[in-house]
C-alpha cells in the first residue's frame, strides 16, 4: 500500500462522483505494503459517511485486473466478507485513472490482528475454507503470477545479491520445487481461485471483548487458480509461526487446521504434501521480499519487508517438517 502515483482531491473527487459514491470529504495515502499505489477515501452520500479504498495498480495490467474484481465481486455475492469493487455506469469494475488501471472497493470495519491467538487462526481457518468452496463455479482462470514460472525467473535475478549459504538454499530449494510439481500427488491437488497473500495484516476482525469475529479478507492483488494447499500453507507460514525465529507454532497450527478441515477435509494427496508446499510457501515470499529489498521501486510510504524473515521460516521446514496426523498438525 505504498504511494507510487500522487492522486489530487480533485482527481479523486470527480471519480468517485461518477460512480455515485457521493461527495469527497477526505483522501489519505495508505502506509505499508509494496505493490500498489493506495487510498483511504471517505465520501458523504446521501447523508450518509461511506469508507473506501481507491487502488491504482502498478504492475497489474488493463487485461489482468478483471480477474481480480471480478474474483472478489463473485466472493461478495456468495456470502464471503470480502470487499466489493465498485462499477461505473458501464458496469466496469476496472477504471482507470491518472493512465493507469483503477479501482475503489468497500473499506473493511475492524482492524487487522498482529498477535493472532489460536481462536484468531480458527476463524481464519474456517473462512479460508468456504473462500475455497465458493470460488469452484468462478468463471474467469488466471494463474498465480508469483508461482513457479516466476520464482524460475526471478531467483537468477535476486542471487547476486545474497551470500553463498543463501544462494545455495535458494538453488537447492528451487530444485525440490520442480521435482515435487512433476510428481502425480501434485497433478492431484484440488485447484481453485487462491487468495495467495493471506498474512494477518490482509484479514480485519471486529473490536470486541467477546471470541474473535472475523470481518473480511481483503488484498486480493496477488490471487490467481493455484492448488487450495499452497494458499493453506502461505496461512500457515504467517499465522502459525512464531515471528522472530520462523519457528512452527502447534496450538495455532492445530487450531487452524481444525477449522479448515471442518469445513472443508484435505484430500490424500494433499496431506501428503503439506510439508514440501510449506516450504514451497516460504521460498515464494522468501524469494519477492529479496527482490523487493534488492531491486526496489521509489514510492512515498514505502517499507519494505525485511527478507531475512522467510529465510527463516523457509530453514525451519527443511529442518523440522511437520505432517498431519489425522486432523491434528504435528511437529
Amino acid at each position: 500500500m505504498a504511494v507510487y502515483t500522487e492522486v489530487s482531491e480533485a482527481e479523486a473527487a470527480a471519480l468517485l462522483r461518477g460512480l455515485g459514491l457521493g461527495e469527497l470529504r477526505e483522501l489519505r495515502g495508505c502506509p505499508g505494503g509494496i505493490e500498489n499505489t493506495n487510498y483511504f477515501v471517505t465520501t458523504e452520500c446521501n447523508g450518509q459517511t461511506l469508507q473506501r479504498v481507491l487502488t491504482l495498480f502498478e504492475r497489474l495490467s488493463f487485461e489482468q485486473l478483471p480477474f481480480y474484481l471480478q474474483l472478489m465481486r463473485h466472493l461478495a455475492d456468495r456470502g464471503i466478507p470480502v470487499p466489493a469493487p465498485a462499477a461505473d455506469a458501464r458496469g466496469n469494475l476496472v477504471l482507470r485513472l491518472k493512465g493507469k488501471p483503477a479501482a475503489v472497493v468497500d473499506r473493511l470495519r475492524g482492524a487487522s490482528e498482529l498477535q493472532p491467538q489460536p481462536g484468531h487462526c480458527a476463524e481464519v481457518g474456517a473462512m479460508l475454507a468456504r473462500m475455497h468452496l465458493a470460488g469452484q463455479d468462478f468463471e474467469l482462470a488466471q494463474p498465480n503470477l508469483r508461482g513457479l514460472a516466476w520464482w524460475q525467473e526471478t531467483v537468477p535475478v535476486v542471487l547476486p545479491h545474497v551470500q553463498p549459504a543463501q544462494a545455495a538454499l535458494l538453488r537447492a530449494e528451487l530444485a525440490y520445487q520442480l521435482h515435487v510439481a512433476a510428481s502425480p500427488d501434485y497433478a492431484a491437488l484440488p485447484r481453485g481461485p487462491i487468495h495467495a497473500d493471506l498474512f494477518r495484516d490482509n484479514v480485519m476482525f471486529e473490536p470486541g471483548d467477546g471470541p474473535p469475529r472475523l470481518s473480511g479478507f481483503f488484498d486480493f492483488y496477488f490471487a490467481g487458480v493455484d492448488s487450495w494447499l499452497f494458499d493453506l500453507a502461505v496461512c500457515l507460514n504467517d499465522w502459525c509461526v512464531d515471528l522472530p525465529t520462523g519457528a512452527h507454532h502447534a496450538a495455532r497450527a492445530t487450531a487452524f487446521m481444525d477449522a479448515y478441515q471442518a469445513v472443508r477435509p484435505l484430500q490424500v494427496a494433499e496431506r501428503r504434501l503439506l510439508p514440501a508446499m510449506l516450504r514451497a510457501g516460504a521460498l515464494r515470499f522468501w524469494i519477492s521480499r529479496l527482490w523487493d529489498w534488492h531491486l526496489p521501486r521509489e514510492a512515498s510510504l514505502l517499507k519494505p519487508h525485511d527478507p531475512t524473515h522467510f529465510e527463516r521460516v523457509l530453514r525451519q521446514r527443511v529442518d523440522h517438517p511437520f505432517v498431519l496426523d489425522r486432523d491434528t498438525v504435528t511437529s
